[in-house]
């Protein structure tokens, strides 16, 4: 059986919350990997204004069996009303590397 493994992107406002929800993701399963980029510069819209800030941005592996739950908690531990949550399919990865995520992420449901 071909796995599908996912990229996810994810941003938050402060370096706290980030490390607190990467912490989570990774020990729950949900993620084999959390990288977190301070110092990322967001600007977009949002009720209808331009806004600018500075946030952190996760980039999480995962597999696509396992989104739909990683979606879920990321949207009960994430402060922001319409959180920035986009998955994006993981075309090539070294062997070695996919056997590791596959090993450190929980049984989907």
């Amino acid at each position: 059986m071909n796995k599908a493994y996912l990229v996810v992107y994810c941003t938050y406002p402060d370096e706290t919350t980030a490390a607190r929800v990467s912490e989570v993701l990774v020990a729950e399963g949900l993620a084999a990997c959390v990288n977190q980029v301070p110092g990322v510069i967001s600007v977009y819209c949002w009720e209808g204004k331009v806004q600018r800030d500075r946030e952190q941005l996760l980039i999480i592996k995962t597999r696509n069996d396992v989104y739909p739950a990683l979606e879920e908690r990321i949207r009960g531990l994430h402060p922001y009303e319409v959180p920035e949550i986009i998955a994006l399919p993981l075309e090539r990865g070294s062997g070695d590397y996919l056997t590791w995520i596959d090993g450190c992420l929980a049984d989907a449901p």
